[in-house]
């Protein structure tokens, strides 16, 4: 059996094209969504996520704005200017990037964000309503496992999906979201006795764990279909070509650059077993900003008239 590799930047481009499209024939109400990233410090990896979120922003003709604060930014300060996000009719999204300095108490600034403009999906109130099943901004790493599944065709409802991993970004509102699908959903987690069973039962098997290349063959059952959320850089050589013999490319890189990423999935092993899994890197990554962008105009929907492309 030959895995198929479920292409994330493929759906990406797709999800953005028709985003794009919305934003075309939303400009004739004159609408144009508008997403506020807040970065706080100058930590690299934040910066790069900002900067792809704003280039998505270009990509589908949406307004975007990044509000760059020096890591000294107090509490009180950081939610001052949520509180001024909140007010402004051209902004419909915010986005505060994470982590935050240590010295910030991050759940009060997400807890000021606008329910409304929660764009990440994290504020209480929406992670209520998603709970509860009811419509909601939602988080954009599980929003994108669905995406993938949906658009390539592969069956949600009556499958059992095991999700490794119960982190309130990704695990819990995945296992939310499979739910909504009438999917059968097994949370999984450190504590979990003879991890390898349960998983190798899954039909789709999430892996959200944060862990590199923590599920290998003893996880995953025949033809199973395996989402790999792990973004794991490693840089020990002794482990790269253990995990990566199958792929000289991937090994050539390595030896140029002296890093690469591995998700939570052996990646050798999985394309053994499945028979549909996502890349890592360009599988679920993709999918998250582009849901980002969904939700953006999903929130910007609330300014739009009832017969508006962007409700649709």
């Amino acid at each position: 059996m030959v895995a198929r590799i479920l292409d994330g930047k493929a759906i990406r481009d797709s999800v953005l094209a028709e985003l794009a499209s919305r934003v075309e024939q939303a400009a004739h109400y004159g609408i144009r969504p508008g997403l506020a990233a807040v970065l706080v410090g100058e930590d690299p990896a934040s910066k790069i996520y900002v900067r792809n979120k704003i280039r998505a922003c270009d990509r589908i003709g949406a307004h975007s704005e990044t509000l760059r604060l020096p890591a000294e930014t107090t509490t009180p300060e950081l939610v001052a200017v949520v509180e001024d996000l909140n007010g402004r009719e051209d902004i419909d999204g915010i986005l505060v990037q994470l982590p935050l300095p240590g010295h910030i108490d991050a759940q009060r600034v997400l807890g000021c964000v606008s329910p409304e403009k929660d764009v990440d999906g994290f504020h209480p109130v929406n992670v209520g309503k998603l709970a509860s099943g009811q419509a909601c901004l939602a988080p954009c790493t599980p929003r994108g496992l669905i995406e993938i599944l949906k658009r390539s065709q592969i069956q949600i409802k009556g499958r059992h999906a095991v999700v490794v991993g119960r982190s309130n970004i990704v695990g819990k509102p995945a296992a939310l979201l499979l739910l909504a699908e009438h999917a059968t959903v097994t949370i999984c987690h450190s504590r979990t006795p003879d991890l390898p069973t349960v998983c190798r039962r899954a039909e789709i098997l999430v892996a959200a764990a944060g862990r590199p290349a923590m599920l290998t063959r003893e996880h995953i059952g025949d033809g199973a279909v395996v989402l790999d959320v792990g973004i794991n850089r490693l840089q020990d050589a002794a482990t790269v070509h253990r995990l990566f013999a199958h792929d000289p490319r991937r090994l050539e890189g390595f030896d140029k650059s002296g890093s690469t990423l591995v998700g939570d999935v052996h990646p050798g092993d999985v394309a053994q077993c499945a028979s549909a899994y996502t890349p890592v890197p360009g599988g679920v990554g993709p999918l998250t900003i582009a849901m980002l962008m969904s939700n953006t105009l999903a929130a910007a929907s609330r300014r739009t008239p009832a017969d508006a492309p962007m409700r649709a």
